[in-house]
C-alpha cells in the first residue's frame, strides 16, 4: 500500500494549483459578487487539459487517471469552488456516460469538444418533483420512429443556460418505473430546446445553474445512450464517479478556507500575542487539519478502487458525505477564528462557508449517501 502520488499526479497538482492561484484565487471575489460565469477560465482550463482528465488521448482527453482528476477538482476548488465544479461537472457527469456508456459514434462525435473544452457539458435528471427520488420522472420520451420527442423540464442544472451538450434523462416506459427511464445525448441546438429561471444561489455564485425546457424536443433516434430503460443504471453509475469530484471539491473548500485562517492566525495579534500562538485555537487547527486529512485520503481511495475496477459506491458515498461535513464545519470555524473580520466580505471565508453548504446536497444529500454506505454495511 503506496499512499505517494505518482510523478504524473504530482505535476497535475504542482500544474493545476501554480493556475488556479495566479489566474482564479485573484478573481474568485467579484465573480462571486458578479454572479458570472468566466468562459474564459473555462478555455484556459480545456488548454490544460482539465475538462478531460481522465478520458484517453484519442478523444482529446488527457489520459490521467481518477486520483489526477481529485487533485485538479482539489486546487481549483481551494482557489474557487465554482471553477471545481465546473471542472466536475464536465468530466464526471457529461463525459463519463458517455465514454463509458454511448456508442463509438458517440464518442467520436461529441467526446473531443467536450474533453478539451471547446464545448461545456451539463447532466440533467433532477425535476421539480423528483430531486432524491430520480424514480418520479415526469419527463417523457415518446418513440416516432426515426426521432424521439422529448417534453418536460428539468431543474438545477449546473451549466444550464451555458452549455452546449447534455445527458438527459426522460421516461420512455412509465409503466416500468425506475426502468423506464432512458438517457439521451442533447445539444442546446435541436429543436423545442429552451432555457428558463437561472437559480440565484447561496454560493458557487459563478457556476451556471438553470432550468431546461423541452417543448416537443426533437432528438436523433442515434442519441439515445444505451438501449431503453437504461437510463436510471446509468444515472445511479455516473453519481457513483461523480461524488469523488464532490467530495474532492468540499476537501479543496475545506483546505483552502484553513489556508487563508493560517495566514490571518499568524499575522493578526491579541493580548499582546499572535492568534496562532494560543493553544486553544492550535488545538482547532489540529482538529481541522487531521479532519481534511482524513477526508483527502476517502476520496483517493475511491478514486483508486474506480480506477482499479473495484467496487467503490459506498466508499464515494462515505467521501462525498464525509468531506461534505468536513467543509462545512472547516469553513464555519475558520470564519469563527478571523472573528468579525470573518463574517464580511473583506475575507474570502465567508464565501467558502456559503460555498461549503452546497456539497452536502448536490449529487446526493448527505442522508441519500448516508442510506447508500448503510446499505453497503447492513445490507439490504
Amino acid at each position: 500500500m503506496d499512499f505517494s502520488l505518482t510523478k504524473e499526479q504530482e505535476f497535475v497538482q504542482k500544474m493545476v494549483r501554480s493556475f488556479a492561484q495566479a489566474e482564479i484565487a485573484p478573481i474568485a471575489g467579484d465573480l462571486d459578487k458578479e454572479h458570472r460565469y468566466p468562459r474564459e477560465i473555462v478555455d484556459k482550463m480545456g488548454k490544460l487539459g482539465l475538462m478531460g482528465i481522465p478520458f484517453p488521448k484519442e478523444y482529446e482527453g488527457a489520459g490521467g487517471d481518477s486520483i489526477a482528476y481529485a487533485i485538479a477538482v482539489e486546487e481549483l476548488s481551494k482557489a474557487y469552488a465554482a471553477t471545481g465544479t465546473m471542472c466536475a461537472a464536465q468530466n464526471s457527469l457529461c463525459n463519463w456516460p458517455i465514454y463509458h456508456f454511448g456508442t463509438e459514434e458517440q464518442k467520436e462525435k461529441y467526446l473531443p469538444d467536450l474533453c478539451s473544452g471547446r464545448k461545456v457539458g451539463g447532466f440533467a435528471l433532477t425535476e421539480p418533483n423528483a430531486g432524491s427520488d430520480s424514480a418520479l420522472q415526469q419527463t417523457r420520451a415518446e418513440d416516432k420512429g426515426d426521432h424521439w420527442l422529448v417534453n418536460g423540464s428539468k431543474v438545477f442544472i449546473t451549466n444550464g443556460s451555458v452549455g452546449d451538450v447534455f445527458v438527459v434523462f426522460a421516461m420512455t416506459d412509465k409503466s416500468k418505473k425506475t426502468r423506464g427511464i432512458s438517457a439521451f445525448i442533447v445539444e442546446n441546438t435541436f429543436e423545442g430546446f429552451s432555457t428558463g429561471k437561472i437559480e440565484d444561489k447561496m454560493g458557487i455564485r459563478a457556476s451556471n445553474t438553470a432550468e431546461l425546457v423541452f417543448r416537443n424536443m426533437v432528438v436523433p433516434k442515434e442519441n439515445i445512450i444505451g438501449r431503453p430503460g437504461e437510463g436510471f443504471k446509468i444515472a445511479m453509475t455516473t453519481l457513483d464517479g461523480g461524488r469523488i469530484g464532490v467530495a474532492a471539491q468540499a476537501v479543496g473548500i475545506a483546505q483552502g478556507a484553513l489556508d487563508v485562517t493560517l495566514d490571518y492566525m499568524k499575522a493578526r495579534k491579541q493580548f499582546g500575542r499572535r492568534l496562532a500562538d494560543m493553544d486553544p485555537l492550535r488545538f482547532v487547527v489540529a482538529e481541522l487539519a487531521t479532519e481534511i486529512e482524513a477526508a483527502r485520503l476517502l476520496v483517493y481511495c475511491a478514486a483508486d478502487l474506480k480506477d482499479r475496477g473495484r467496487p467503490f459506491g459506498h466508499i464515494s458515498a462515505m467521501a462525498k458525505y464525509y468531506s461534505s461535513e468536513v467543509a462545512m464545519k472547516t469553513t464555519t470555524k475558520c470564519v469563527q477564528l478571523h472573528g468579525g473580520y470573518g463574517y464580511t466580505a473583506d475575507y474570502p471565508v465567508e464565501r467558502m462557508m456559503r460555498d461549503a453548504k452546497i456539497t452536502e446536497i448536490y449529487e446526493g444529500t448527505t442522508e441519500v449517501q448516508k442510506m447508500v454506505v448503510a446499505g453497503a454495511v447492513i445490507g439490504k
